[in-house]
């Protein structure tokens, strides 16, 4: 008899052993998903159909929405470039990283400066090819290139995660474009332009002096002063007047391809580039960042699309980036690839509402919301698209409004790659699966900290047990004119001091009831005030435990122009060449 159970036992565990080997077989044996993430420049959360505009057409981005899911609260890190870009690809706040300013620039000036993403950061990237992924990015980088020589590369793509790299190592500038002005440091370019005509003036006026025989100064003293106006004014002009040459270059990998680039052809290059990328990998896991040019000004559509839509060129802009989507949705399905590829749309942040000319309009609309990029805390900035298709694995029609954050596509990619997230770092992205696929139904973010440069602007709570959503302002931007709805005199809105207001109390908004961020709750008459108010400054202050000194990758030093770091094709600083293309 105890032969007997014995051999039954035998038989069970074998057969459980069995069950279990299979199921560890089909778990491994699962391929791992393809990622496409696709990033615009500047895009408000207004301008896409499925997010309620009905005057520019983006049929393809509705489309994802429609057999994806939808986030209608998903947040970027921060209401600029850089530091945006830096947390979406780390997963961390860009505080952490050291790319968040505390001046009045909080985004990298030229190519040829040492800041940029530090190189022991972990990109999504990185891990993904730690998995066997082939990773490329196509577009814009915008997070540094050089530290100590034009050779270095420690904050190129290639040196964080990236196989293949083609596209704009900076990004787009109004300089980039003949006409269209300057953004680099305006103020300062007008001013010291004031001051060397001043200065000619001056060297002239003693020339003509001296030549009527009027000046006791002597002709040595006025060749040294016009030797060191030259000097003075190569210092000012090379680094100002060639920026165009300097910062509005492609490249391919780490060789420069075209300098400086034509606008009218990037774009098409850039989505040309992404299909490419994805035919020669298809067969085996791959990641694609997407990182468009468009829609940051200058806007410079294609002549197939110039005068189509209802908005000018912003408009028509919008328009072909959908089309550009389009073709890489298509590419996918006609290769079989949409059940096991993830695809992902989204915003680096809101849309530059200030930025307008005698034409008009040239940024994005950022519908109901309050503000726009570099705005701080205000929604409006921060608050951007974000849809995830996967045939067959994500539901179809799917809207999601708990509050997410781009810091939480970290976590997703490297959980479906089987990666391993770093143990050395405090992460600030959250595993989103488990809410897109509906087996939850809450966010894990109670909290969310929105910065501006290395300020604390706002805090988001979302209590446990409630669907309520509020928004704590610490201090917001100063707008100008008075009256006006943004920093129209500076044309983007400062963090730093004098440019701001602090609260004292705080400004508190409820979001779920208040989304434009209109009626601040009453200090005295809401009883709920001391409560959120108490709950936040505790949250505030367990997150400034976790926060460490790190190298500060945005201080004047590290962003302004150096020549030897100066990416260049050809012999510096006859940097020129134009990239063969069909």
């Amino acid at each position: 008899m105890k032969r007997k159970e014995s051999q039954r036992f035998c038989v069970l565990m074998l057969l459980l052993c069995l069950s279990v080997g299979e199921e560890m077989v089909n778990a491994d044996s699962d391929p791992q998903p393809n990622f496409v993430l696709m990033m615009v420049d500047d895009l408000g959360i207004g301008d896409i159909g499925c997010y309620g505009n009905d005057t520019i057409r983006t049929p393809n981005i509705d489309r994802l929405a429609q057999e994806g899911v939808k986030l209608t609260q998903h947040i970027a890190a921060a209401p600029l470039c850089t530091p945006s870009r830096a947390a979406f690809l780390t997963g961390r706040y860009a505080l952490r990283s050291g790319m968040a300013s505390t001046g009045r620039v909080q985004v990298l000036l030229w190519t040829g400066c040492a800041g940029g993403l530090p190189s022991n950061e972990t990109t999504f990237a990185k891990i993904l090819q730690e998995q066997g992924y082939t990773t490329g990015i196509v577009g814009k980088w915008h997070l540094g290139m050089n530290c100590e020589s034009r050779n270095d590369y420690c904050h190129h793509p290639n040196h964080h995660g990236f196989d293949y790299f083609y596209g704009l190592p900076f990004t787009l500038f109004n300089d980039c474009k003949p006409g269209e002005g300057t953004d680099v440091l305006a103020d300062v370019q007008e001013k010291m332009r004031h001051v060397f005509q001043l200065l000619a003036l001056a060297v002239l006026t003693l020339v003509c002096v001296q030549l009527t025989g009027l000046s006791p100064v002597r002709w040595r003293v006025i060749a040294l002063l016009a030797v060191l106006y030259a000097l003075g004014f190569g210092l000012w002009y090379f680094p100002f007047g060639l920026l165009q040459t300097w910062n509005c270059i492609l490249m391919r990998n780490q060789e420069v391809v075209e300098q400086p680039m034509n606008l009218e052809t990037v774009g098409e290059r850039l989505v040309n580039e992404a299909e490419s990328f994805i035919k020669r990998n298809h067969e085996r896991p791959f990641l694609l960042f997407l990182s468009f040019a468009h829609v940051h000004i200058p806007l410079s559509p294609s002549k197939d699309f110039a005068g189509k839509s209802k908005h000018g060129l912003y408009g028509d802009s919008v328009e072909e980036m959908d089309w550009m989507i389009g073709r890489i949705v298509n590419l996918v399905e006609n290769l079989e690839l949409s059940r096991k590829t993830l695809m992902y749309f989204t915003s680096d942040h809101g849309g530059h509402i200030e930025d307008r000319d005698a034409r008009g309009q040239k940024g994005g609309w950022n519908g109901i919301y309050r503000g726009g990029k570099g705005m701080g805390g205000w929604e409006g900035g921060i608050r951007v698209p974000g849809i995830f298709r996967w045939p067959g694995k994500l539901p179809a029609g799917r809207v999601i409004d708990e509050p997410t954050s781009l810091m939480d596509v970290y976590p997703t990619l490297a959980g479906l790659a089987r990666g391993e997230l770093p143990k050395d770092r405090i992460l600030d992205g959250r595993d989103l699966m488990p809410l897109l696929e509906g087996k939850v139904q809450r966010s894990e973010h109670e909290f969310m900290f929105h910065y501006c440069g290395a300020y604390l602007n706002a805090v988001r709570w979302h209590p446990q047990n409630s669907k309520d959503v509020f928004k704590v302002h610490l201090l917001t931007p100063n707008f100008s004119p008075k009256g006006a709805i943004g920093c129209y005199d500076t044309k983007i809105c400062h963090c730093h001091l004098g440019f701001v207001t602090h609260h004292d109390p705080p400004l508190i908004f409820n979001l779920s009831e208040d989304p434009s961020e209109s009626m601040p709750l009453s200090p005295t008459g809401d009883p709920r005030f001391p409560e959120i108010l108490r709950r936040v400054r505790e949250a505030i202050e367990k997150h400034r435990e976790t926060l460490t000194h790190v190298p500060h990758q945005m201080s004047w030093r590290n962003i302004l122009w150096r020549p030897w770091l100066q990416p260049c094709c050809g012999t510096f600083p006859f940097c020129s060449c134009v990239e063969k293309h069909n």
